[in-house]
C-alpha cells in the first residue's frame, strides 16, 4: 500500500507543483534586470552554468528562455519531486549531490558541456550552509570554461519556510524581480579557491541588487 501511496504522490504531486509555480508566475508583476546578458549569450550560441541560491529557485524554471538546462538534483526522495516538477518546464535532470553522487553528477555535466544547453547548479544546495557557494559550479566552470552567470530572484511578499534555506514562496499578486548577473569567466591561472571568491562575490552582489531594485517601488523584500 505505501508503494502504491508513493507512486501516487510522485505522479501527482508534480504536476500540482507545476501548476502552482504557473500561477504564481503569472499573478506576479515581474521586473528583470540585464536579461540581455542571456539572450547575447543565447544569440551568439554560446551556453552558461547558470546559479542561483536554494532558496530563490521556486520561480526559476517558467522564468528561463534559452535553449534548453540541464539542473544538478539531489538525489533524495525530495529530489525526484523536484525533478519531476522541472520536467514539466521542459528541463533535464542531473542527479547528484555533495554528499551523495557528487563526482559521478560533476562528470555527466562535463559531458553535458558538449551540447548546445546551460547547466544550472544551486551551489548552496542541497544542504547549506545558506548562500554559500560550494566547488560544483566552480569545478563544472574550471573544467568547461564555460562563463558562469549569476540569478537572483526577490518579492514583495511571500513566505520564508523554517528550512535551512529559508526557502521563499511567494504570493500572488505581489511584485517580483530578477536580476542576472556579469558573466564570471574563469582565468587561466585562477585557483578553484579564488575563483570561488569571485562567485560568492557576484553571487551576494547580485541578490543584493536584486532586493534594491525592488525597493525602488517602495516594497519590502522577502
Amino acid at each position: 500500500m505505501k508503494r502504491v501511496l508513493d507512486r501516487l504522490m510522485l505522479a501527482f504531486l508534480p504536476w500540482l507543483a507545476a501548476g502552482l509555480i504557473r500561477v504564481i508566475y503569472r499573478c506576479l508583476k515581474k521586473e528583470v534586470f540585464n536579461g540581455e546578458i542571456l539572450e547575447d549569450l543565447w544569440a551568439q550560441g554560446r551556453q552558461a552554468i547558470l546559479v542561483s541560491w536554494h532558496d530563490q529557485l521556486l520561480l526559476m524554471p517558467p522564468f528561463y528562455r534559452g535553449p534548453g538546462a540541464m539542473i544538478l538534483i539531489s538525489p533524495s526522495r525530495d529530489g525526484e519531486l523536484i525533478a519531476r516538477t522541472v520536467a514539466h518546464f521542459s528541463l533535464g535532470a542531473v542527479r547528484g549531490s555533495s554528499s551523495r553522487g557528487g563526482r559521478e553528477a560533476l562528470r555527466e555535466m562535463i559531458a553535458l558541456a558538449d551540447q548546445p544547453l546551460d547547466l544550472a547548479i544551486t551551489p548552496d544546495g542541497p544542504k547549506g550552509p545558506r548562500h554559500q557557494v560550494k566547488f560544483g559550479a566552480v569545478q563544472l566552470a574550471r573544467v568547461t570554461g564555460r562563463p558562469i552567470v549569476p540569478l537572483a530572484f526577490v518579492c514583495s511578499h511571500g513566505h520564508r519556510f523554517r528550512s535551512w534555506d529559508r526557502f521563499l514562496l511567494p504570493y500572488p499578486r505581489g511584485r517580483a524581480v530578477y536580476h542576472v548577473g556579469p558573466p564570471l569567466v574563469p582565468h587561466s591561472n585562477e585557483s578553484a579557491e579564488d575563483l570561488q571568491r569571485r562567485v560568492q562575490q557576484a553571487m551576494t552582489d547580485n541578490t543584493r541588487a536584486a532586493a534594491e531594485a525592488l525597493k525602488r517601488y517602495d516594497l519590502t523584500a522577502v
